[in-house]
């Protein structure tokens, strides 16, 4: 027989406070990748393309901003995780993120530079390497 895992109220506040911090982390992560894609596109290819690696960086980072808000709120109303309500909100991310996209493309089709939208929106995804590549340096 399995022995279930019994957490004390010390350990559930010691794992909610390292969840909130991670999910800030990781949202910071993609804030700065963000910002770098913005600054190479700017420097490389101009302000347009600064501006469209920004546009692409927070198509996706709005969402999911807002998606990790949820989830703080969760822990710290120490609320049960529900595996559907999670699934669910990925998905309402992902569709915010194609919505931000399509309307990015009908309002700002005169100047915005698609590569640059790409290299936004693709940095600002794997933000999590860059924790990632700062943790095996510590």
């Amino acid at each position: 027989m399995q022995k279930s895992l019994v957490l004390t109220d010390a350990d559930r506040s010691a794992l909610n406070a390292r969840a909130c911090r991670e999910i800030l982390l990781v949202l910071a992560a993609q804030a700065v990748m963000g910002l770098a894609a913005a600054t190479i596109a700017g420097i490389f290819a101009g302000a347009a393309a600064g501006l469209s690696a920004l546009l692409g960086a927070g198509a996706y980072l709005v969402p999911n901003a807002l998606f990790a808000l949820r989830l703080l709120v969760n822990v710290a109303k120490s609320a049960r995780s529900n595996p559907f309500a999670f699934l669910f909100g990925e998905l309402i991310k992902l569709f915010a993120t194609a919505l931000l996209l399509g309307l990015m493309s009908w309002l700002a089709r005169e100047w915005l530079v698609w590569p640059a939208v790409l290299l936004g929106l693709i940095l600002t995804l794997k933000g999590y390497l860059l924790l990632l590549s700062l943790r095996k340096l510590s």
